[in-house]
């Protein structure tokens, strides 16, 4: 995985996520700094804001890199691509919430562009040492379905529950999203045999239909992407950005066709 490091508060939190999802995966750790193309004092400050980096992983393995682009988002894409990972970590814009994740010019451009999956921290966000458990927001189609499999056999590759939750805003029939999310635990169920809980969140909007689950220590929370998303890229609709910015969890984007 790629982490966006800043030497902010949205970066120390990009890298404390990032740290931990390396130390439970066994996966490797690149720390990269992207500053503003003819700026030599920005580069020289990005290349300090990585040792700053390696004195906060203590010891951790990672491989550093100060890449220039005239866009972090832009230029984390790029780099992502160039070393193969999987994963793109970011931390919160500042300014916003504590406990939430901000949405800056970074996030948003990997939110809408991304070739690879991207998590975001919350701001203020300090992982626990063991995940805890891996909860997939749900909707009724092809990418979402193609995520169930995928989340399912990651939850069950870390040893950790795995959580099926769709939100009823009092606009749909509840009786078919209950049907629906019963059709998404089978899948989980036939495809890699674990047994997946299931919530339907009740609310006047996403952010009241969240607040009535409960979210374990070391929960994440992974929406696919929208159906308009190109394939291999990250797009979030509407409904899906206002879940990640009231989510109290980390989450994580998946891009079409994520494999």
């Amino acid at each position: 995985m790629i982490v966006g490091y800043s030497a902010d508060a949205g970066g120390r939190d990009a890298l404390a996520l990032g740290s931990a999802i390396t130390r439970v995966t066994g996966g490797e750790l690149t720390v990269a700094t992207i500053y503003p193309p003819g700026s030599p004092g920005e580069a020289v400050e990005a290349q300090a804001n990585l040792a700053h980096a390696a004195e906060e992983l203590g010891g951790l393995p990672a491989e550093y890199i100060t890449y220039e682009s005239r866009g972090a988002g832009r230029g984390l894409s790029v780099l992502a691509s160039r070393v193969r990972a999987d994963l793109i970590v970011a931390g919160s814009a500042d300014g916003g919430q504590r406990g939430r994740i901000g949405i800056g010019s970074t996030s948003d451009h990997l939110l809408h562009l991304s070739p690879e999956a991207v998590m975001l921290a919350p701001a203020g966000y300090r992982p626990p040492e063991e995940a805890g458990r891996l909860t997939l927001a749900y909707v009724h189609r092809p990418q979402c379905d193609a995520a169930v499999e995928r989340v399912a056999q990651t939850a069950l590759r870390l040893g950790v529950p795995l959580r099926l939750i769709t939100l009823d805003l009092r606009t749909d029939d509840p009786g078919r999203l209950r049907d629906d999310l019963a059709l998404a635990v089978r899948l989980a169920w036939e495809t890699t045999g674990i047994e997946a809980e299931a919530e339907v969140a009740e609310g006047h909007d996403v952010a009241e239909a969240l607040a009535t689950l409960e979210w374990a220590p070391g929960e994440l929370l992974v929406c696919a992407a929208s159906e308009d998303a190109q394939p291999h890229r990250v797009f979030l609709g509407e409904l899906a950005m206002k879940v990640l910015r009231a989510a109290p969890c980390p989450v994580t984007v998946l891009p079409r066709g994520f494999d």
